[in-house]
């Protein structure tokens, strides 16, 4: 009897403190505490028996922003998280408490990270170089792809070649914005061998990335540009036919979904619904409709 107690009491105090080892992951994103909503899908308890742990309320917004902060003493899966907060912490100093320069040191502070990570050998193997992001470091809005192509890979920038230049029409034509407005970014920061998709491991591990971005730029309104970044960022399984053409949220930043300018690209017919997709983001946004005909459509 005394052998089974001890037996049993080591199982559930493992099963706590796996609980806790999960709850210390800390979201980037504003510098909040919830995790992302793909980590919190990950933590749903398996059965009725162990109820989740109840979220610790979102903090008032501060008046002067500051940098994105992780608790680098919790228990954390992952330890790029703490090497994060550490670069950030660093890089806080530049610049004032929240300008143009002080985002952009964070931005660079977090890039110095992703260029020297090796979470995912495939990755690792294949790339030229880390594509990080780019644009401005103040945008309201950030849009955000799956992956660096061959392109990209060579040059370290998202969205060049032709599809970078169908996405500049859609910003620029579409949108009536420039591309140096925006921000513009993927899920993963390395080229996947042979453009496959990113898996769910690696889009996984490239997640902190991400999160530390947007905890940056703080975007109001984001565009998911195809099923990768639409299923990622939200953390759900649905299709990119069902995602689009309705507002959803994130953090607190509107976000509308739409089709990546790649299949765009091959699937010309596809070219209204997107043009449908930017209109929304635009009411949304509370920006005019251009009137003239827009270059998606060419």
């Amino acid at each position: 009897m005394d052998k089974l107690s001890k037996t049993s009491l080591n199982y559930y105090l493992s099963e706590y403190l796996a609980d806790l080892k999960r709850a210390g992951v800390q979201e980037l994103w504003r510098g909040d505490s919830e995790g992302s909503a793909a980590e919190r899908r990950d933590d749903a308890p398996q059965s009725e028996a162990r109820p989740a742990p109840r979220p610790a309320p979102r903090p008032a917004p501060a008046a002067v922003a500051r940098a994105p902060v992780v608790n680098a003493s919790s228990t954390c899966a992952n330890d790029v998280y703490a090497e994060l907060a550490r670069a950030l912490e660093v890089a806080a100093g530049a610049g004032a408490a929240d300008d143009v320069v002080s985002r952009t040191a964070r931005l660079r502070a977090i890039a110095a990270v992703v260029a020297r990570c090796a979470q995912c050998p495939a990755l690792v193997a294949n790339r030229t170089q880390t594509v990080f992001g780019k644009g401005n470091p103040c945008s309201e809005l950030v849009f955000i792809g799956e992956g660096p192509g061959a392109e990209e890979d060579l040059r370290g920038e998202p969205f060049v070649g032709r599809s970078g230049k169908l996405l500049t029409d859609m910003i620029e034509k579409g949108m009536g914005l420039s591309r140096s407005d925006v921000y513009i970014c993927n899920i993963v920061r390395c080229r996947p061998p042979g453009n496959r998709n990113p898996t769910v491991e690696e889009a996984r591990a490239c997640r902190p990335f991400l999160d530390a971005t947007l905890g940056v730029v703080r975007p109001k309104y984001v565009c998911c540009l195809g099923s990768i970044a639409a299923t990622n960022l939200l953390g759900v399984e649905t299709s990119i036919g069902r995602l689009r053409g309705m507002a959803h949220e994130h953090n607190g930043a509107q976000v509308v979904c739409t089709y990546h300018p790649a299949y765009l690209l091959r699937n010309p017919s596809a070219k209204k619904d997107a043009w449908q997709d930017l209109q929304l983001l635009m009411r949304i946004m509370g920006l005019a409709i251009p009137t003239k005909k827009r270059s998606s459509e060419s």
